[in-house]
């Protein structure tokens, strides 16, 4: 953490601090009592503040973005890290529509070497990687979040087509992958990823089912393009 208040994770906190404030005020058939009332405030509290400081404008594309953390004082830092929460995921997480204009603004820095830091791309494939693995190493879970965010079908289909080639052929979607060669990888076995590519899968089928109900031929013709 580079500054202290990360504008994904605070944007994470107010859809579940409103989640969890209905589901007490469900269960407990009383109305609002002082602990819903308190959760809702700070998560109005936190949403004012996330709205008021989170927002800059990209030195780079010039257009209003969320930044990654700022400091509350002027200062910001903008890039995007492969796990969640995530720029690339505030809808995922609830906390916008995919096609607000913020967030496809964001959406379009944090998916480019030229405004992210920790975007990788190369002869393997591409996408948000972190300090976490090493520099170029591409995280599939954020191909699977962009995947899960996307509002065209051609994006989507390039996802899924690096989500299976990222595996290398070994049957499970790893914690990274090196931009240049999918071979070289960290975790054979990652939960984590491997449920947000089923969550894919899942979402293909429902938005877009042409994809995926196919013949095995064209499928494989499909996710090669």
């Amino acid at each position: 953490m580079t500054l202290p208040f990360n504008i994904p994770a605070n944007a994470m906190a107010v859809v579940e601090l409103r989640k969890v404030a209905n589901m007490i005020d469900e269960l407990s058939g009383s109305g609002q009592t002082d602990l819903v009332l308190s959760m809702r405030s700070l998560a109005d509290e936190i949403e004012e503040a996330v709205e008021k400081f989170g927002k800059i404008t990209h030195s780079v594309t010039g257009k209003v973005v969320y930044a990654y953390e700022v400091d509350g004082f002027g200062s910001a830092y903008f890039m995007d890290d492969a796990n969640i929460p995530s720029l690339l995921s505030l809808p995922y997480l609830g906390y916008v529509n995919a096609d607000d204009e913020t967030y496809l603004n964001t959406r379009e820095a944090v998916l480019s070497t030229r405004t992210n830091p920790f975007y990788f791309s190369g002869d393997a494939g591409e996408g948000v990687g972190g300090p976490h693995k090493g520099y170029g190493m591409v995280w599939p879970m954020a191909i699977a979040v962009r995947a899960l965010t996307s509002l065209d079908r051609d994006e989507v289909i390039g996802c899924l087509k690096m989500l299976v080639e990222s595996s290398a052929g070994r049957g499970f979607i790893h914690e990274s992958f090196w931009k240049d060669n999918v071979t070289q990888f960290t975790r054979p076995w990652f939960a984590w990823a491997n449920s947000l590519f089923s969550e894919v899968i899942t979402m293909i089928i429902d938005e877009h089912p042409s994809i995926i109900l196919l013949s095995d031929k064209n499928f494989t013709q499909t996710v090669q393009r």
